[in-house]
């Protein structure tokens, strides 16, 4: 192509440019053309301006035309004018009546349609070269995703609260959304964490109303005080290298040394890792036992592993890590890919090299532990949490149906506790779909689900064994007839269609199992059926209650029966259970509330860790 031709170009391409701030943005069509008033007229009542710098940039450019040869200057007149002044105006009318929060100003030289809820503007889009400064459309595209952002759902969603709510003013809504704000801002990829932040400030939206100083506190909270991340190299079974990532985010150790679990699981990442402490901390703080909260773990896959893989890998992991932990510091426990063997390897290798026998990695069957039911006190935990709640609606849990996801070990002991307790468990569920028995499982069941598991057998198998049950591939257990529901899988794994299916098909409690089992839109359908929800941080607190039993001197010289632990825990989930309801009650929220145990649990926990801070001062 010759000089010439390349000048041209450049003068097109030049011409994607935008008026003075507030005015209509027009690329296609310039001031003048078939209604001179049109590029003047501003989009949502901009005060009229002088031209401005873009105009007069690009006079001299067109003035540009001028001095090319004259074979090309007959081709720029020859080139039709782009007249579509009829699509132009009805695309400027549907536009400002579909984006009325949207606004034009410029932004580093260039013009940006802004969204003026939340004051930012959408990303570019990826088929546009000249970003937003490509034509309506495509500004039109960059808008619409960024109003599916989470920034932009978060700001309308405050500014909605502020003329719906009552009793609460308007700019604390404002700082309570600056909280998230400046979490986007710092960690705008950490969808996981995000999340969970967003989860947290809501609970706390009548707490900030009543003391504006605990946004302050909130934005420390949420700035881990740690986070470690390191590479963890390993040789597998035919001498090949290999390299992982691993992390541990000390969160907060307010209130005590950190306690929490190690997770290997391929899409383990720092975001979750921060989720993950995030709402160990809050869990901790609402335990009876008032500790700091941790997490970690790697993308690691023990899946299909060896022993002698698995060992020289958590060797190489716990080189690392092992400095960190401590019973003054830190431990660690167990968490989704990590189990008995993982644990007892990971124990060794600390051991070796801290050069003593302090500290007390949590597992069952081995000799440091001193109970006997470490593995299944969360899940028995969980049933506990279930039966309060009834309690409270005096209604009882014998012969009710439940619905459970997942096919850990957390969920073969929810099954295992239900039916002890009268209840009818009727589903499990893994990663390729979900079994049903309409019979409800049984002991010796349970113990052939957990043979299935040993062998890695797939859940189909059990259906040729029960002719009343069914495996559905592909699929969720949340559209089962159900009174109870309780996911024991991994985070968000109920959306908002699960969350119609659980309504449709009878659930009125949910007690998470798993760590933020329900996406916030899942959490708002459930909300609005009036359907109970039990979060994690409370329900699952048994399992930093048999932490702690088996921290105590007592506990490392003496075997406690399973009665006498149960016992223990049950008044121990029954304190925690109060606690959450208390909180609730001090807010405005009423027990029948659905948002009762939701919000009372983040409030007690938060309130107890923002006391320690404040005490503590600035550290």
């Amino acid at each position: 192509m010759n000089p010439s031709m390349d000048d041209m170009n450049l003068i097109q391409a030049q011409r994607h440019l935008v008026r003075d701030i507030g005015e209509e943005i027009d690329l296609e069509i310039g001031p003048g053309d078939d209604d001179p008033s049109f590029a003047n007229t501003p989009l949502l009542g901009g005060p009229s301006e002088e031209p401005s710098v873009e105009e007069q940039d690009e006079s001299k450019q067109m003035s540009m035309i001028s001095q090319l040869p004259n074979a090309d200057q007959d081709i720029l007149k020859a080139q039709p004018a782009k007249r579509k002044k009829k699509v132009v105006k009805r695309w400027r009318e549907e536009w400002a009546d579909t984006y009325k929060w949207a606004y034009v100003d410029v932004k580093e030289g260039t013009a940006r349609i802004f969204c003026s809820v939340c004051k930012e503007y959408g990303r570019k889009h990826r088929r546009n070269p000249y970003g937003n400064e490509g034509s309506r459309n495509m500004q039109m595209s960059a808008l619409e995703e960024h109003n599916n952002s989470l920034l932009h759902k978060e700001a309308l969603r405050l500014q909605t609260a502020s003329k719906d709510k009552v009793a609460v003013d308007k700019p604390i809504y404002v700082k309570a959304g600056s909280i998230i704000e400046a979490a986007l801002k710092r960690d705008p990829h950490e969808v996981e964490f995000i999340q969970s932040i967003q989860e947290a400030v809501h609970a706390l939206e009548r707490v900030i109303a009543k003391n504006s100083h605990y946004v302050s506190i909130m934005e420390r909270l949420l700035e881990p005080e740690r986070m470690i991340v390191f590479r963890v190299p390993w040789v597998d079974d035919r001498g090949e290298t290999h390299v992982n990532r691993g992390f541990r985010v000390q969160f907060n150790q307010a209130l005590g040394p950190c306690r929490g679990g190690i997770r290997f699981h391929p899409k383990m990442n720092l975001s979750v890792a921060k989720f993950l402490g995030f709402q160990q901390t809050l869990k901790n703080a609402l335990s009876p036992y008032k500790l700091g909260g941790a997490a970690g773990g790697t993308d690691f896959d023990p899946k299909g592993k060896s022993d002698n893989e698995i060992m020289r890998f958590c060797q190489s992991f716990m080189n690392e890590i092992y400095r960190y932990f401590g019973t003054d510091k830190d431990l660690p426990s167990e968490e989704m890919g990590v189990g008995i063997r993982e644990m007892g390897y990971l124990f060794g290798q600390y051991r070796r090299l801290a050069g003593n026998f302090q500290g007390s990695f949590t597992g069952p069957r081995i000799f440091w532990s001193g109970s006997s039911l470490r593995t299944e006190a969360t899940a028995y935990g969980l049933v506990f949490f279930s039966r309060l709640i009834l309690a409270e609606l005096n209604k009882d849990i014998k012969g009710l149906r439940c619905v459970v996801s997942g096919f850990g070990k957390i969920a073969m002991h929810v099954l295992e506790k239900l039916v002890a307790v009268g209840a009818l468990p009727i589903t499990v569920s893994d990663s390729k779909g979900y079994l049903v028995d309409e019979d409800g499982f049984d002991y010796m069941k349970i113990s052939f689900l957990r043979d299935l598991k040993a062998q890695q057998r797939s859940l189909r198998d059990y259906s040729k064994t029960y002719a009343r049950s069914k495996y559905y591939d592909e699929a969720k257990p949340w559209n089962e007839r159900c009174d109870v529901a309780i996911p024991c899988g991994s985070q968000n794994e109920i959306d908002q269609a699960d969350a119609i299916n659980l309504v449709n098909s009878g659930c009125r409690i949910l007690v998470e199992g798993s760590n933020m089992p329900c996406t916030p839109e899942a959490v708002d359908v459930l909300k609005k059926a009036n359907v109970i929800i039990a979060p994690a941080m409370a329900a699952g607190a048994g399992g930093v209650v048999a932490g702690e039993i088996e921290l105590n001197h007592e506990c490392n010289v003496m075997h406690w029966s399973p009665e006498d632990f149960e016992s223990k825990l049950q008044e121990a989930m029954k304190q925690t259970f109060n606690r959450a309801l208390k909180a609730a009650n001090d807010f405005g929220y009423q027990k029948e509330s659905p948002e009762a145990l939701l919000h009372g649990a983040v409030i007690s926990a938060f309130l107890a860790i923002a006391q320690a801070m404040t005490d503590q001062g600035c550290v």
